[in-house]
């Protein structure tokens, strides 16, 4: 009647570290039967047990912070909508229920499957729709959808045949991919969401010979992109000790990552605090990219205290690592300069160069005067803060000296009147407006390019 809570270190599974639990959940007077761990919220657990309750854990704590007693019988299963604000459940007296997990009070109910066999239900992301696998009275297995609004009557009801094992429903919000899978079966079948009637459409199954006698399945997180693979079953066998990984894979030839079948997922990162979540505040979950991984990080337990009954799941230090590394980086498309930009202590010499040849040396015509024609070439405006500093620059040191020398006023290093620097300023703030017109332009067309490159990439997968 208790639940145990183990770490499964990085280095995998071994008998030495798999000895004792980091915690025990107990308050269940019969046994448990079903778990399931909130999509957004950090270490928030439910459970069901065969005591008709279902308790929401806060497992840093250690202790139930909410007690749903709302099913008169055994619970069947329960899973809960994108973000985590609603919990559909099915139960023994054949009534499907939408609860509020943070009040325990039921939104919606009405009548399911009416077989005597378990079914089961599973919503279908931020879609607004539950999913059902049961048996109707006269045994036959049959699947519906209904919306989470009116329980009364399903949008659609199918029947599949009149076997006896248990359908068990996985849904992946990613591809709106519904999987069926029936204990004692060997085979799976798979259906499509759609946002219209009729709702769900059937695709295929995958037949083996061997029955299953349970299924568990791969985060999108852990799948081999590379061979378009977009689910992931662990069979195990009814008739011998054996785990069996299936791939559900679409045969595409290409070895390029496909951003069709693998948008934004679901990274193992919460995207709420269990206090925030209790609170009443809602968030769908962070998103990471398959591409590279930018955007996960771990959420992997760090200390425990046993006298205080605590336990710590963030280190923010391996949190900011993890987030460096996996960002992905980007690419810069813009030309480079000409320029070669060679400083000496403050006194350069400026180059311009096309492939290593010197080809010119310019002169800045709002310099040019009888007395600075012949040393001044170049004036670069920093500004620092408010502040805005010139340097002159230099391209024949003996011109300038003999320049200094002649003229006493002009300052070998700096502007020879007030009026120059502003001028310059004024020029080289104009020049910088312009340059940033031409970026902007550079940017949108080569958006425009990477777009249009999109759209080729994709015919050309489709043909």
């Amino acid at each position: 009647m208790e639940l145990k809570l183990w770490y499964i270190p990085d280095e995998g599974l071994m008998r030495s570290n798999m000895t004792k639990p980091i915690m025990d959940l107990q308050h269940h007077r019969r046994r448990v039967g079903y778990i399931e761990w909130h999509p957004t919220a950090e270490n928030i657990l439910l459970s069901a047990g065969f005591d008709n309750l279902i308790l929401v854990w806060h497992i840093s704590k250690g202790e139930v912070v909410r007690t749903i007693d709302c099913h008169p019988d055994s619970i069947y299963s329960m899973s809960f909508n994108r973000d985590g604000s609603l919990l559909a459940t099915t139960c023994k007296d054949k009534r499907l229920r939408i609860v509020d997990p943070r009040q325990g009070t039921v939104l919606k109910e009405g009548p399911c499957h009416q077989g005597s066999k378990s079914f089961k239900a599973v919503f279908l992301g931020d879609t607004g729709r539950i999913f059902t696998s049961g048996f109707s009275k006269f045994s036959d297995r049959q699947w519906a959808v209904w919306s989470q609004y009116d329980l009364t009557s399903p949008l659609r009801l199918e029947n599949i045949d009149s076997s006896s094992g248990v359908l068990f429903p996985y849904y992946d919000h990613d591809t709106k991919m519904v999987y069926l899978a029936g204990k004692g079966d060997g085979n799976i079948r798979y259906y499509e969401i759609v946002d219209e009637a009729p709702w769900c459409h059937y695709l295929h199954q995958f037949l083996t010979g061997s029955p299953q006698r349970g299924l568990g399945f791969m985060p999108k997180r852990g799948l081999d992109v590379m061979r378009c693979e977009v689910f992931r079953f662990y069979k195990l066998h009814a008739t011998k000790g054996l785990c069996e990984p299936i791939s559900m894979i679409v045969p595409r030839k290409s070895e390029q990552f496909q951003d069709d079948l693998y948008p934004d997922t679901a990274a193992p990162t919460p995207a709420l605090t269990a206090e925030e979540w209790l609170d009443g505040k809602n968030r769908n979950p962070v998103l990471m990219t398959l591409k590279t991984g930018a955007g996960a990080r771990t959420n992997k337990p760090v200390l425990y205290h046993h006298e205080k009954q605590f336990l710590v799941t963030a280190d923010r230090n391996n949190e900011r690592k993890f987030l460096f590394i996996s960002q992905e980086n980007r690419v810069d498309y813009r030309e480079t300069s000409n320029m070669n930009i060679n400083a000496i202590n403050n006194n350069a010499t400026l180059d311009i160069t096309n492939q290593n040849q010197v080809t010119e040396k310019k002169q800045i015509p709002w310099l040019q005067d009888e007395e600075t024609a012949n040393g001044v070439t170049m004036c670069d405006i920093v500004s620092s803060g408010q502040c805005p500093v010139a340097t002159y620059v230099t391209l024949n040191d003996s011109a300038s000296e003999s320049d200094s020398e002649s003229d006493p006023e002009i300052e070998p290093n700096g502007p020879r009147t007030l009026a120059v620097l502003k001028k310059a300023y004024k020029h080289r703030t104009a020049e910088i407006k312009s340059l940033k017109r031409d970026l902007a332009a550079k940017d949108a067309q080569i958006r425009k390019l990477e777009d249009r490159l999109e759209k080729l990439t994709m015919n050309d997968d489709e043909m």
